[in-house]
């Protein structure tokens, strides 16, 4: 289980035009979000991601890189973020399924062919919701066991706002007995 104000797990992916994603160096000047993503085959995704597209500018401006990730490969993940369309979005591919379980995210096996038509991969994560501040630490976490109701960007950025005028903590840190 990752803890928040500890190191989250090495992530380095490969991404579309943007050369070699790093989390270690990925230079935000308050965090990095994180969106895995199940993959081409989920249209609950593809809205999700439009969604965070349209507001990749907005966590801009409060300091915050985006990134969405799955485990597709390159071309899946290239109709993936034509299917999005928005050109600020970082889109990462091929995340061992290994390092998604290191990440805890959830794993599923393919049902076949979805109601779009595509067929899942044979393994594949499900989605999870990580921002990470610029020392590698967790700052939130949401990680999900389906594909329906995922944190709310909006939301998000509206809770930046708070979270940097405060310097409020991380939360949810405690590791002792209870």
């Amino acid at each position: 289980m990752l803890i928040p104000r500890q190191q989250v797990p090495t992530l380095t992916v490969e991404t579309l035009g943007s050369g070699t994603f790093d989390l270690a160096g990925d230079g935000a000047d308050f965090a990095t979000l994180v969106v895995f993503y199940r993959g081409l085959h989920c249209p609950i995704c593809a809205t999700y991601l439009k969604e965070l597209g349209r507001l990749t500018p907005d966590f801009a401006e409060k300091g915050v890189k985006t990134i969405a990730i799955s485990s597709d490969e390159k071309d899946r993940a290239q109709q993936m973020a034509d299917k999005v369309g928005h050109q600020a979005l970082r889109f990462g591919y091929g995340l061992p399924l290994t390092v998604a379980r290191e990440w805890g995210l959830y794993v599923s096996t393919s049902r076949g062919t979805t109601s779009i038509g595509i067929e899942e991969p044979a393994l594949f994560s499900e989605p999870g919701v990580f921002l990470m501040k610029g020392d590698g630490s967790l700052y939130f976490a949401s990680v999900q066991t389906m594909p329906f109701v995922r944190p709310h960007f909006q939301e998000m950025i509206g809770a930046l706002d708070f979270v940097q005028k405060n310097d409020y903590p991380a939360r949810g840190e405690y590791t002792g007995a209870v």
